[in-house]
């Protein structure tokens, strides 16, 4: 475990991939973690690793586009581990398809999920880090946010996240509070195998063709992400905030 000083850290979406990594990552550095995901249950194995490994953590059920489950999620962890002082907005979901065949359900879904739920979660915490003097946020764009053929919802939520951050980096620097943003490319998780099925291709073969256009010639894998997020969590980045850091293996336009 790592001297760092001992704070309680919010991950969404953390049952499995990005955010399970995270959950992990930032129990390494000494955190308390509270793992967040729609379906509680489905937070066990990221709270069993961490606790096997020395770590505290719990489990925390909650639709993060729920304002009033927001709130009582966010009371309980602040109850059972302490004010939340570090958040990673992470939790998202996909509903891709053609402009001409997306319906509303699909765009309204997206947006809620990864901007209103961002939003309320921001503002949850955003109370325990003014009081405590200390506050990280980081939220989860991603390289669509630069357009992506099929994920109009997805890239505006995650264009959206973009300046939601830098917002917040303007709005609660003045305590202490910094707000930075992660935007991953192409990383192996059960969403980007969610799109190879919906292209049509083995998800082996999705990846290798990614890689091939990648300059590093390899796809991200979560703990790639889950390290970036760990840097904008810590005591030495206060003075680093409004950023967005493309995490994809090289630059782009």
């Amino acid at each position: 475990m790592s001297t760092t000083e001992q704070r309680v850290a919010i991950v969404t979406g953390a049952a499995r991939g990005i955010g399970a990594a995270t959950a992990v990552r930032l129990a390494e550095e000494g955190r308390l973690v509270a793992v967040l995901d729609l379906d509680e249950g489905a937070c066990a194995a990221t709270v069993e690793k961490i606790n096997e490994a020395g770590g505290k953590a719990i489990a925390v059920g909650c639709d993060v586009s729920d304002a009033e489950q927001v709130e009582a999620a966010v009371a309980r962890v602040a109850e059972e581990l302490g004010a939340p002082t570090i958040l990673v907005n992470n939790a998202g979901v996909l509903r891709d398809n053609l402009l001409f065949k997306m319906s509303e359900s699909d765009w309204d879904t997206v947006l809620n999920v990864h901007l209103r739920g961002a939003f309320l979660m921001s503002r949850a915490c955003q109370k325990h880090m003014v009081d405590a003097g200390f506050g990280r946020i980081v939220n989860l764009s991603s390289s669509s946010a630069l357009g992506n053929r099929g994920q109009v919802n997805y890239s505006a939520a995650k264009a959206g996240m973009q300046g939601f951050t830098k917002t917040l980096a303007i709005e609660l620097g003045k305590f202490g509070v910094t707000a930075n943003a992660v935007a991953p490319g192409f990383i192996a998780t059960d969403m980007t195998a969610a799109t190879a099925e919906r292209v049509g291709m083995g998800f082996e073969d999705f990846q290798n063709a990614a890689a091939s256009q990648i300059p590093v010639q390899r796809v991200g894998e979560p703990a790639d992400i889950a390290n970036a997020i760990a840097f904008f969590t810590g005591e030495a980045a206060g003075f680093v905030s409004g950023q967005v850091l493309y995490v994809a293996g090289g630059p782009l336009n």
